[in-house]
């Protein structure tokens, strides 16, 4: 399992059907894939759950933001950052991700070879940084690239037994991790300081924060370990899931010719040789459509786990308290009972139709309940913009030979990276 979790699950899937019991040392586990079992878990019966390993493991470096953070702590932090995320706010972002990607593009040039899924980070950690904190910390790129990679590779050690009493080792793999946590911990304790220090409001998400008070709480204000994990969280699990889609997205385009050429056509219709703006959003349907579709073969997140607080009634089966239950839109993506022929890459599934004629829960890239995604309205926009502004004027093919192999860490990156040849349209 900690060698190639992909391949576990689906062989359990394969062997067990849509509910899957092992132990893992003392720890019960319980694999669910229905989409009415999902969101059982997620909607129906989320407060009986509480966040689930992976999770508790996350929370060693984004301490406690949103993606880790329990109530009533986690619903007080949702309402102070939310109005960052509300639709006119968002619609205002746009310009910000279309001239960030159409810079990256240009520093291309037609015949050279990239790895894609850095390129994607630097490009995403950008526009997160300037949407949300108004910061330039694209120069910080590589730096916060190799830290974040120094952690996400500890992530299989974090779903076995023990973990806990291993990460209190002076194994190099720790001290490793310490620096990277300390090095991403300078950067945003700086975004942090600057801000304070001017007391400018940007009216950015940053600025929100330092000024907001939980009017609906105790009225106070958050602390700088507070800001902290918040900025961390959006930062770094904002910037990495969506560099990982885009890097996916490409992939699958460069394997799908029809497809490809099915995009292109849309772009020089809607675009004619412009860059996208928020108001084409709208036109571009196949767009969205080729960004939804690679989400479904490459979720972002490709198992999310929660812990049972007491004993849950999911469907025919009891999940025991302290039980720990995996949902994985990696394997609901996948069934064929939801989607013929799974493997194959299809935009047309994503068609107002096709939509309305598949469970709620069927696809969850962005997961749901309390903790679904608050950047996903933000995400969605920033993949089509960003698919948009790079489509219409490169094509990127894959270097013959590179191997693309999945790997299931806290995200799905590829192994290997993606490296690929440009083209310029």
């Amino acid at each position: 399992m900690r060698r190639d979790p992909i391949a576990f699950f689906e062989d359990a899937a394969r062997r067990y059907g849509d509910v899957v019991y092992y132990r893992l040392g003392r720890e019960r586990v319980f694999l669910l894939r229905r989409p009415e079992h999902v969101q059982e878990v997620l909607v129906t019966r989320q407060h009986d759950f509480a966040k689930g390993r992976g999770l508790q493991w996350a929370r060693l470096f984004l301490g406690d933001g949103l993606l880790t953070s329990e109530p009533p702590l986690h619903t007080r932090q949702r309402r102070l950052s939310q109005p960052a995320f509300h639709r006119a706010r968002i619609a205002s972002y746009a310009a910000l991700m279309v001239d960030h990607a159409s810079r990256a593009g240009e520093r291309w040039g037609d015949g050279a070879v990239v790895d894609l899924v850095p390129e994607m980070s630097a490009l995403t950690l950008g526009i997160a940084g300037k949407a949300l904190f108004d910061a330039d910390v694209e120069g910080d790129a590589e730096a916060i690239g190799r830290s974040l990679t120094a952690i996400m590779r500890l992530f299989p050690r974090f779903t076995l037994p023990f973990a806990e009493l291993v990460h209190r080792l002076p194994l190099p793999s720790n001290l490793r991790f310490r620096r990277a946590r300390a090095s991403l911990d300078a950067t945003i304790y700086r975004l942090i300081d600057e801000r304070r220090r001017s007391g400018a409001d940007h009216g950015d998400l940053l600025s929100m924060l330092v000024q907001a008070r939980d009017e609906e709480g105790d009225g106070g204000r958050m602390s700088d370990v507070q800001l902290r994990d918040e900025l961390m969280t959006l930062l770094l699990a904002g910037h990495e899931t969506t560099a990982n889609a885009l890097s996916w997205t490409f992939y699958l385009l460069s394997q799908h010719p029809e497809a490809e050429a099915a995009l292109h056509g849309e772009l020089d219709a809607v675009l004619g040789g412009r860059p996208p703006a928020f108001e084409d959003l709208p036109l571009l349907r196949r767009t969205e459509a080729v960004f939804a579709e690679s989400m479904r073969l490459y979720p972002p997140a490709p198992m999310l786990g929660r812990r049972a607080m007491r004993d849950v009634v999911i469907g025919e089966y009891t999940i025991p308290a302290r039980a720990i239950v995996l949902v994985s839109p990696w394997l609901t993506h996948r069934d064929p009972r939801l989607f013929p022929d799974p493997l194959r890459f299809d935009p047309g599934r994503w068609t107002p139709e096709a939509r309305a004629g598949r469970a709620r829960f069927a696809y969850f890239p962005f997961g749901g309940g309390a903790r679904q995604c608050i950047g996903e309205s933000f995400a969605w926009m920033e993949g089509t913009l960003v698919l948009a502004t790079i489509a219409r004027r490169w094509r990127l093919r894959l270097v013959t030979g590179h191997p693309v192999v999945p790997q299931a860490l806290m995200t799905l990156r590829p192994r290997y990276g993606m490296r690929m040849v440009l083209e310029r349209r």
